[in-house]
């Protein structure tokens, strides 16, 4: 059975986006590219709202073949090439995408059947219509919160839709040369 893992860039103010939806503040670079790629490559499986599938769709199948393409970008397009993609949407219903399943109804259902025959976990980046929808069914099992050193002050926030108390385990941190922190969470779920 695999876990929903969500990999996301904060502000330290709880933000995931400034209120245009501009990303321009997050801090990436080689080190966090390093850092993550060691947790993708342990899965097969990618979960995404729409909006952040399309983004990831219009550049990663191709980014390896750019004359600029870093080590990340090529490490990272193959990876994306042969990973089954996962997207929650309403407006794509019915759409015949390669290595792409499209979830737009019964998302609990939908999310614990995909848990229960998936074979490794299921890694969500960024997505936070997506995101606030797994947490208003508790469906996402571990948190990495990329903690950036600004604050916002308004924006889109990280946690939104909790109907209730949630509590959580900090089973490790890094921090990075720029100052970004991750921090790795799982969802500790009362028995």
């Amino acid at each position: 059975m695999g876990n929903i893992v969500s990999f996301v860039h904060v502000s330290l103010d709880g933000f995931v986006a400034s209120s245009n939806g501009g990303l321009d503040w997050i801090i990436v670079n080689e080190e966090i590219f390093d850092y993550v790629e060691q947790r993708i490559k342990k899965t097969n499986m990618a979960l995404y709202g729409r909006v952040t599938y399309q983004m990831m769709e219009s550049y990663w199948p191709t980014a390896a073949d750019q004359p600029t393409a870093t080590k990340h970008d090529i490490e990272h397009s193959r990876w994306y090439k042969q990973a089954t993609k996962v997207v929650l949407s309403r407006t794509m219903q019915g759409k015949n995408l390669p290595q792409t399943k499209i979830i737009s109804s019964n998302l609990a259902d939908e999310i614990t059947q995909l848990k229960q025959g998936a074979g490794s976990d299921i890694l969500m980046f960024g997505s936070p219509t997506a995101t606030h929808a797994l947490m208003a069914e508790n469906l996402i099992d571990e948190y990495w919160l990329f903690v950036n050193p600004i604050l916002l002050g308004q924006g889109v926030p990280l946690f939104k839709g909790i109907k209730n108390r949630t509590a959580l385990k900090l089973v490790t941190s890094k921090i990075f040369s720029s100052g970004v922190i991750c921090l790795q969470y799982e969802y500790k779920r009362e028995n």
